[in-house]
């Protein structure tokens, strides 16, 4: 084991893989300090770019964003008061309010370190588990490989949002967009509609933006103006230090809370994180100040969620069990590397499982000290126009979509995702389950098809099927139970906590219209696939079933409650995001633009839109950065070796 320690460290310690974590990691910080994109948008935005670097750079540049995401959304969380990440709430109400009273520099140095220590936490108990759970792996055979994708499928269906229903649809949508090409069992192509550039199904790069990346640019767009309304002043960092050391034991006893949460993946970061806020709140004796300004609400808080994130990569390495969403698209990563997660994962590349280690221990203490950095000048800045952004942020998502085949159908499949992703998020749908669903679909298959060969239905009688289908199982027992036990309890008058203000973005109030679309749109399309379905071949049909079955009764169900809901409550179908449709035309009408004048002439009437209109610029200074913006953007393809998009106009054949 020690000779596989040093030789990882020497394989990470070379110059283009150090450069590839550093670069994650300053990825990584940028989008977490950005509220509502966080983890999944940073290595969505990173994933096209890992194929152009060897497979250990890659996945270090990955490693670097998903490390340091927690530690950067604390500059938001505390300057601000708007957590990056649904994870950071707790952080949002005490590090606000702390920088209110002229401690920004109190909650964000304690948020620092607090982070780094949980990052550290998670780099040793992933390295202690490989060795402790590798033979445990080794001995597993594919019918327990499938229940535990299958129980990364169902956990992922809770890991956001409370409505467990819609969780599963979800993730049987996942499904149905990861089976879309090639089946691997038999000589059939699945949902392709007689394109060929279906046939080698979806690319996770896109998904993943197209999702998450492009539905969360269009509500902060559309939110228009600055990001904070003033910027914060800073302090020293020496009290900081010195509340660091007073908490210390409060950190630990939160990062072991954050790294169980991340050994289950249904926990998570967000709820680990409210649990170690809690656990600060019971251990302190005066708890009149949570609320308003409680360091050891950060502490607590900050321990947990780092340490969470990094323990993610347990499951997801040994049991192709994703904790979280940006675990999943790691997880996509390691497939497409060429890396089984599992026991040919420990038994053949050790090396690379303990490079994970190095490369997370490695950011997480880098990443604090590069906060410290640069935190003091991001505190001027926090006036700032999200439009700005938008602009160069767009270009980069189209450029890592076009990277995939180099054709208009990469952008227009990250268009209609993005709409997807957009409907899913205003009607208050989970996109997480999608994700880990569509990630999942191919393994699942795979392992069921050679179980069923292998073992025929006896598999569903072994010990180690039945002892992780009780992971399933024994949750939804206990929910039944206490959901019986809260309606026989009367309800509560006491008042309201902290929490309760603060949500997830996919918990947001709904808007009974999109609500009402998407669900709509949800049963067409699981009827329409489940009529595409009998016509192909039996072995062709398994995952596509399991998928497609399920989904259309529970979308058919969420459609039913939602009408019986609104002529129940006697309520009036509202669109209340109507603010966004004009920033969703825009991208939509940028996409319509490329396919037929191309990417050099459609971009630049984007830049004029988004600086001029939406960000209300100067045209002397739109002009001067949307010109840097527009050069970066070709530099961008020139790097990747790419030609931009030439537009339909240009290529059909000229009558003459």
């Amino acid at each position: 084991m020690l000779e596989n320690i040093t030789t990882a460290l020497g394989l990470l310690f070379e110059p283009m893989r150090l450069l590839a974590l550093f670069a994650g990691m300053l990825a990584g910080m940028v989008f977490g300090m950005l509220p509502g994109l966080g983890g999944v948008a940073a290595v969505s935005i990173l994933l096209p770019f890992i194929y152009l670097m060897d497979s250990y750079s890659g996945l270090a540049m990955l490693l670097g964003a998903i490390s340091v995401i927690y530690t950067a959304d604390t500059i938001t969380s505390v300057l601000l008061g708007a957590p990056g990440s649904p994870a950071s709430a707790p952080t949002a109400i005490e590090g606000h309010a702390l920088a209110k009273q002229g401690k920004a520099s109190l909650a964000l140095g304690v948020g620092f370190l607090a982070s780094m220590v949980g990052g550290l936490f998670g780099a040793m108990i992933l390295s202690v588990a490989i060795p402790i759970a590798g033979p445990l792996v080794l001995a597993l055979g594919t019918p327990e490989l499938f229940m535990f994708a299958l129980v990364g499928l169902c956990f992922a269906a809770s890991m956001v949002g409370k409505d467990i229903v819609v969780g599963l649809a979800a993730a049987c949508f996942g499904i149905l967009l990861g089976v879309v090409g090639a089946a691997p069992a038999a000589a059939n192509y699945r949902f392709i509609f007689g394109q060929s550039y279906l046939m080698d199904g979806l690319s996770l790069p896109i998904v993943a933006l197209g999702l998450f990346a492009v539905a969360e640019l269009i509500g902060m767009v559309a939110s228009g103006g600055g990001i904070a309304g003033k910027p914060m002043t800073m302090g020293k960092w020496g009290e900081s230090f010195r509340e660091f050391w007073r908490s210390r034991w409060l950190i630990v006893r939160s990062s072991i809370i954050g790294i169980f949460g991340g050994f289950v993946p249904a926990v998570g970061a967000s709820a680990s994180t409210w649990i170690a806020y809690g656990h600060a709140m019971s251990s302190t004796k005066d708890k009149r100040r949570f609320g308003k300004g409680e360091i050891r609400g950060v502490a607590g808080a900050e321990g947990a969620n780092n340490a969470t994130v990094i323990s993610d990569l347990v499951p997801t390495m040994l049991f192709s069990v994703p904790g979280g969403p940006a675990a999943a698209i790691f997880l996509g990563a390691l497939f497409s590397f060429g890396f089984y997660p599992g026991p040919r994962m420990v038994s053949e590349t050790p090396d690379l499982m303990y490079m994970i280690v190095w490369s997370v221990a490695l950011a997480s203490v880098m990443g604090a000290a590069l906060c410290f950095a640069v935190t003091p000048y991001l505190a001027r800045l926090t006036r700032i126009n999200f439009a700005l952004i938008a602009a160069p942020l767009l270009l980069i998502m189209v450029a890592g979509a076009y990277q995939g085949t180099q054709t208009f159908g990469d952008i227009l499949a990250l268009l209609v995702l993005g709409v997807i992703g957009w409907l899913m998020k205003n009607a208050g749908w989970p996109r997480a389950p999608v994700l880990v669903g569509f990630v999942l679909a191919t393994p699942m298959e795979q392992y069921f098809w050679l179980t069923t060969q292998i073992h025929g239905f006896t598999w569903l009688t072994r010990p180690g099927v039945l002892i992780i289908a009780s992971l399933i199982v024994v949750p939804m027992l206990l929910s039944m139970v206490r959901k019986w036990r809260t309606r026989k309890t009367p309800a509560s008058t006491d008042s309201t906590s902290p929490a309760d203000h603060i949500t997830s973005d996919d918990e947001a109030p709904r808007d009974t219209a999109i609500l009402l679309l998407a669900s709509s749109l949800l049963l067409v399309t699981f009827a329409y696939a489940l009529y595409e379905m009998l016509g192909f071949r039996s072995n062709a049909r398994l995952m596509p079933a399991l998928g497609i079955v399920p989904g259309l009764l529970l979308s058919l169900y969420i459609l039913g409650r939602q009408l019986y809901r609104l002529r129940l409550q006697g309520r009036i179908i509202h669109l209340g995001s109507r603010q966004e449709l004009p920033v969703l035309a825009g991208i939509l009408a940028y996409g319509v633009a490329m396919w037929l004048i191309g990417f050099n002439l459609a971009t630049p009437l984007l830049l004029a839109w988004l600086l001029l209109k939406c960000a209300g610029m100067r045209l002397t200074s739109a002009a001067l950065y949307g010109a840097i913006v527009y050069a970066t953007a070709q530099g961008m393809f020139a790097l990747m070796r790419l030609t931009p998009p030439a537009g339909s106009w240009f290529t059909l054949p000229m009558p003459w």
